[in-house]
């Protein structure tokens, strides 16, 4: 039997701060490798987000390596990232927002990224804990739509994402079967030009820690009063 309403989650710069996380890693790597060869990792960084759809941290260091295979700077690329503590660049209030939801359903990540970062980026931030292991990694996720129905069915579903690209594309989809949340966190929250051209989410917060100031009610009646 389906729950009634299940709130799903996304990850980054929705519950953890990833451009802090990026910030650090560029800092890492011009202490590193210097200035120009930390320009060519975020080149390739793009590049390989353009062809998969998803940031590609790991794959943009592979790349990375193949032009500069004797670069001793390497693996200490690889260590910062596989061991970043990603705990501590959870929102404020992040993970207690997601507990505050899961008196009313069930609470489930979806995110977009690779298999090995993203994962890892996930549990070892405490998030998996928290949603005690509802977890979902596509590459495109607003087009697994269906799977993510599948696996967990409810009459009404809550999307809370900084991005309002990917709440829109789930709004088409769904329609009135969800409600859409976001965040203003993080630079696609505030790029002016995506602002401009998408309409507004249901409902609109400063910060991922005000859904605690959310009750039910406010969720399911946030369509009718927009």
């Amino acid at each position: 039997m389906a729950d009634n309403i299940v709130f799903l989650f996304d990850v980054d710069n929705t519950l953890l701060d990833n451009d802090r996380v990026t910030a650090h890693l560029k800092r890492h790597l011009e202490q590193q490798v210097g200035q120009e060869r930390q320009q060519r990792y975020w080149d390739l960084f793009e590049q390989l987000r353009a062809e998969l759809g998803y940031a590609d941290y790991l794959g943009a260091l592979q790349r990375y390596r193949i032009e500069n295979p004797r670069d001793p700077g390497l693996l200490t690329v690889s260590h910062f990232l596989v061991n970043y503590p990603f705990a501590t660049r959870l929102y404020p209030d992040s993970l207690d927002a997601v507990e505050h939801v899961k008196q009313w359903g069930k609470a489930v990540i979806l995110s977009d990224g690779d298999v090995v970062f993203q994962p890892l980026k996930i549990e070892r931030s405490g998030i998996d804990e928290t949603v005690e292991g509802n977890v979902l990694i596509y590459i495109h996720k607003e087009r697994e739509l269906d799977d993510v129905e599948k696996r967990f069915p409810a009459g009404h579903y809550v999307l809370v994402d900084d991005k309002l690209r990917i709440l829109n594309e789930v709004k088409k989809i769904w329609g009135n079967k969800v409600t859409t949340v976001f965040p203003q966190q993080g630079h696609y929250a505030h790029d002016p030009k995506i602002l401009a051209s998408l309409p507004p989410a249901d409902i609109s917060i400063d910060r991922i820690g005000d859904l605690l100031k959310l009750g039910l009610e406010d969720f399911m009646n946030a369509q009718a009063a927009r």
